[in-house]
């Protein structure tokens, strides 16, 4: 197994280390473009590609880059849905970040003539 393979299936964005202090108390936004995010379709096996953006107000904690990619290229190897996919980064990364505000974006690429956005917002919880 190669150090990269090793490191992304070892990676657990559960850690301490994987969070910083933001030492700033006003309001600013965080925008992330992770755009090669894999992941396989539950139904066929087929490799499903995507952009996912990240956008956040930090308020206590800011997330590690290192740590949200290795996070993102956790999913190559499993078999999750487009719906599933953007609801489970929203859903860890609000509850590790708890941010002000906090919207992910999943952009799958076509596939089948299907173009697929999933859009998981804050405001619209």
């Amino acid at each position: 197994m190669k150090y990269g393979e090793k490191e992304i299936l070892e990676f657990d964005i559960n850690k301490e280390e994987n969070f910083w202090p933001n030492t700033n108390e006003k309001n600013y936004t965080i925008n992330i473009e992770l755009p090669e995010f894999m992941a396989k379709c539950p139904r066929s096996g087929y490799p499903d590609f995507a952009t996912i953006k990240l956008e956040y107000v930090p308020n206590k904690l800011v997330i590690e880059l290192k740590a949200l990619k290795l996070y993102i290229n956790s999913f190559i190897n499993r078999e999750i849905s487009h719906e599933n996919t953007a609801n489970e980064i929203f859903d860890t990364l609000y509850e590790k970040l708890a941010p002000r505000y906090m919207k992910v974006i999943a952009d799958f690429k076509p596939r089948g003539n299907v173009h697929t956005v999933i859009e998981v917002d804050s405001e619209k919880m």
